[in-house]
């Protein structure tokens, strides 16, 4: 992709020269337009005033005095008589022309049958010019040119009186206005272009500051960035200033995340140790706890994937789906651990109930919620899962009849590798840290209560849902 200030340069350059095209057809347009009101204007003045002069007496003698005056140098103007053309005297002195573009302005008069009386030079070239027809403006084609021609007829003289202009003329004119308007901008037009460019390369000045900003930075300047830019980049700098609270915060996240692992690791891996060493020396109860400690570790390498999982995986895809048949599944699946602790899991509440989430997001939630219950509940417990409404809205709920939570930790047991003291089973604190995460991703609403006398009840409600119940 070319660099803006080329693009603007190169696009702004187009659309001054296509506005230099359109203003110089516009003026050519609008002179030739105005230019042929004045040139008809002067044509139907300057015959008005020739008729005014006509005498209504006036000889053949009269007529060729006036043929001598109109004569040109190499065109003389021609007098006719009953349409045939007559020698005219020529006067003293020889005729004189004082402007080239006399050759382009004739006079003629004809009378009312039509026939030529007298005619200027120009109008002689290929016999007699055509005669008027009517009265007003006409173009007409004569010895291959254009002519502007305005015609009267004086009743009193019974004359008909056309003045000519040659349409070259008028062409020409309308060239020279047209082009001396333009020349000053083609003159201009370098200057203008290079106005534009040092305009464009200050404007973008701003731009590079912030691009050199944040390229100079180093990888662990995590700072907003505060330089002042116009208006216009105040989205772009605060775009990034999102972007980097968001890194920022990510970060952060994966060095606590890998710091609490680690600790959490270093644990288990010292005592499996201690463990495996008393099991070598020949000690029988080391080597049920080394197993024990495989299980544990084994948990929170899975739980530690899970949330590994689930940070990488930005946004989550969400379809209408029946949580009873997912529910039942994974209690059925979990059923012998709690029949090996002799612990009474049952399944209440609604036998259809759809949301809309993800099936597999759902499945890990609440595999953890049941896991959780299972764990804390003391042999001969009761874990319970019910699915209802609330208020209209899916809801589901798991009570147990474990120690529960103290209340200050209510708010704080879903971060993670956070646990109550005192709970008398092994964890690893990242259980109900993996159901808040996929709570949020589902955008539903979890909430921890303690029971009485004893237990713990977690509940999930969705409330961007469609429910259909049963």
């Amino acid at each position: 992709m070319i660099s803006i200030r080329r693009y603007l340069l190169r696009t702004l350059a187009i659309a001054l020269v296509l506005a230099g095209g359109v203003a110089f057809t516009a003026a050519y347009l609008i002179t030739d337009h105005e230019l042929e009101e004045i040139l008809d204007t002067q044509l139907s003045l300057h015959s008005r005033i020739v008729a005014g002069q006509l005498d209504p007496n006036a000889t053949i003698d009269d007529y060729a005095r006036l043929a001598s005056h109109l004569g040109l140098p190499e065109y003389p103007a021609q007098l006719y008589r009953d349409g045939i053309a007559v020698p005219v005297n020529s006067p003293e002195s020889s005729p004189k022309l004082y402007h080239e573009e006399e050759l382009k302005l004739v006079l003629g008069f004809w009378n009312s049958d039509g026939s030529p009386r007298l005619l200027g030079g120009k109008w002689n070239d290929a016999g007699p010019f055509p005669a008027p027809l009517e009265e007003g403006f006409r173009w007409e084609s004569y010895d291959g040119h254009r002519w502007r021609v305005f015609s009267m007829f004086d009743i009193t003289t019974d004359t008909w009186i056309s003045m000519g202009l040659r349409g070259s003329f008028h062409d020409e004119v309308v060239e020279r206005i047209t082009w001396n308007n333009l020349l000053p901008m083609l003159f201009l037009l370098p200057l203008l272009l290079w106005l534009m460019s040092r305009i464009i390369r200050r404007g973008i000045v701003p731009i590079q500051a912030l691009s050199s900003q944040v390229q100079g930075r180093s990888a662990r300047d995590l700072s907003e960035i505060d330089n002042p830019v116009p208006q216009e980049l105040n989205g772009l700098r605060q775009s990034l200033n999102d972007f980097i609270a968001r890194l920022k915060e990510t970060l952060e996240r994966e060095r606590r995340f890998t710091a609490d692992a680690a600790h959490e690791l270093r644990t288990p891996l010292a005592a499996l140790r201690i463990h495996l060493d008393n099991a070598q020396a020949g000690g029988e109860q080391s080597l049920q706890k080394a197993y024990i400690g495989v299980e544990r570790l084994q948990r929170v390498v899975e739980q530690l994937l899970i949330l590994a999982r689930l940070d990488q995986v930005a946004t989550t895809s969400s379809a209408t789906i029946d949580l009873y048949p997912i529910i039942a599944e994974l209690v059925a699946e979990l059923w012998p651990l709690a029949e090996e602790r002799d612990q009474h899991l049952r399944l209440t509440g609604l036998t259809r109930l759809e949301v809309r989430a993800d099936e597999i997001e759902v499945g890990i939630l609440f595999r953890n919620l049941l896991d959780n219950a299972l764990r804390y509940t003391s042999e001969g417990g009761q874990v319970e899962v019910e699915l209802a409404l609330w208020e209209g809205l899916p809801q589901l709920t798991v009570r147990d009849t474990g120690p529960g939570l103290p209340e200050a930790l209510l708010d704080k047991v879903t971060e993670r590798f956070r646990r109550a003291s005192g709970q008398g089973t092994t964890g690893s604190g990242l259980g109900l840290s993996i159901v808040s995460e996929l709570v949020q991703r589902q955008q539903a609403i979890l909430t921890l209560t303690n029971r009485e006398p004893s237990g713990l009840e977690v509940s999930v409600r969705w409330e961007r849902v469609y429910a259909c119940a049963s």
